[in-house]
């Protein structure tokens, strides 16, 4: 573990203990940030989903100090911003566990601005935790930012530049870029294809020894039983699972997928799917439907122009013959991965493909669904899965006295309606109150600075 996350984990854990030993004396009247009271919580307790109503949820210092039911909450002095919340719903804030935090400086056709724009994005659709999945110059400096209040933003870990085989040229290469990137700060690293397998494995040897994860694709000179036993943290777009079986362009069989499901349960590895994206990458959406999403406005001009060119001019993964079936695939074996009790974690690879920051999560969450995942492991892999992936450097993904104070305020239950992730009345992100008409208003001040 770094030395930072360490002290990360060591402050969390004192404070975590400080809140449980902090109960009401008498009728003692207290400060806080915030207080959210007659709110229903929705949360996640041995893996289940527990929805306890009539709760107050208290706020300091960017940390949930106390959850208390409303007849045991303490008073509140003046100083307390109190936010009466009765009929809603609280859910932790989710996590974008393969996402893109664009260059903060001008970087070809794409605004200054871009970068913080993007950030918004998630943050005002409840994004409040961004594992970056691509680095770029000065992103370390935005994450800094974020951190001392001087941005606003989801909390950010980030991969570095990636190891890919146009990146990448010998084995001693890759040994110092595996160093480097670990004196510079980033949090993981990032493979990308093309990489050898001998190249792969110094990568992989050298992380392990340097106390850096690493994760991301498959590549093909390596496979996917390798990569796993290599330790991959995780296999992110369920990237080299079809290939292993060959079953690019023919349905997979029921074997198939349990030998697939076996081998990812033996080495305790965790799958970002990533459905949506891919689904559009591989040409089994409709062009018509992903032109139509509003959202697309909320991106610079030459982003969306190259989405919306995207047919004229596709990526290598672009197989029209084989996209069917490969979509009905990725399905099945997503739906497989969840049924044997493989470690599964959202991410959408925003902003890629149609996919605009905050707002992928809808479509994310549909596909998802419809691979026959019920809305409470949904959310679970984007909220308390990916607090457990950080455990060892964060705490976050609960609605919890210690937790970072990163949580939704909902009109409906998610549990039973994900259309309500769709308009929240709110968003907490570390201890920072976003209301609903301050969100709405910022979105409009983005469209507009994009508009035609």
């Amino acid at each position: 573990m770094k030395l930072t996350h360490l002290l990360a984990a060591t402050v969390a854990a004192l404070f975590l203990s400080a809140c449980n030993n902090a109960e009401p004396q008498n009728n003692e009247t207290r400060s806080a940030d915030y207080v959210i009271k007659n709110v229903t919580l929705v949360d996640w307790l041995k893996g289940e989903p527990n929805v306890s109503e009539q709760q107050t949820l208290v706020v300091n210092d960017g940390y949930i100090s106390g959850v208390f039911a409303n007849a045991e909450a303490p008073a509140f002095d003046d100083n307390t911003q109190v936010i009466d919340a009765e009929g809603q719903y609280v859910l932790p804030g989710m996590a974008e566990m393969h996402g893109h935090v664009p260059p903060a400086t001008d970087f070809g056709d794409f605004p200054k601005r871009y970068a913080d724009d993007m950030l918004f994005l998630y943050v005002a659709n409840g994004v409040t935790t961004v594992r970056g999945m691509l680095g770029y110059p000065h992103q370390l400096q935005l994450k800094s930012d974020i951190e001392s209040g001087k941005r606003q933003g989801p909390t950010l870990y980030l991969a570095g530049p990636s190891f890919s085989g146009n990146t990448i040229e010998s084995v001693e290469q890759v040994t110092k870029r595996v160093i480097a990137q670990r004196d510079e700060g980033w949090d993981l690293l990032k493979v990308h294809p093309g990489l050898t397998l001998e190249e792969y494995e110094a990568m992989a040897s050298t992380a392990r020894q340097a106390g850096m994860d690493f994760a991301g694709h498959v590549p093909a000179d390596v496979g996917l039983k390798r990569a796993m036993e290599a330790g991959q943290r995780t296999i992110d777009h369920l990237d080299g699972y079809l290939a292993y079986v060959d079953a690019m362009n023919r349905e997979i069989t029921q074997d198939e997928l349990d030998l697939l499901v076996s081998m990812t349960l033996e080495k305790d590895v965790a799958v970002v799917p990533t459905q949506a994206l891919w689904k559009t990458l591989i040409g089994a959406a409709d062009p018509d439907k992903l032109k139509d999403y509003p959202e697309i406005q909320l991106v610079p001009k030459a982003v969306r122009e190259g989405w919306l060119n995207y047919y004229d001019n596709p990526s290598s993964y672009f197989n029209k013959e084989q996209a069917q079936v490969q979509q009905e695939n990725r399905q099945k074996l997503l739906h497989a991965l969840h049924e044997g009790g493989a470690e599964i974690i959202f991410g959408t690879d925003a902003p890629q493909l149609f996919s605009v920051p905050g707002y992928s999560i809808h479509h994310e969450i549909q596909l998802m669904s419809e691979a026959g995942i019920p809305m409470a492991d949904i959310l679970r892999s984007a909220t308390v899965a990916a607090g457990d992936y950080f455990a060892d450097e964060d705490t976050f993904g609960r609605i919890a006295a210690g937790h970072r104070a990163d949580f939704i305020l909902l009109k409906d239950n998610p549990l039973e309606n994900a259309d309500t992730l769709r308009e929240n009345q709110g968003v907490m992100v570390r201890g920072q109150w976003l209301s609903r008409e301050a969100i709405d208003k910022k979105v409009e001040e983005i469209r507009a600075a994009y508009a035609d």
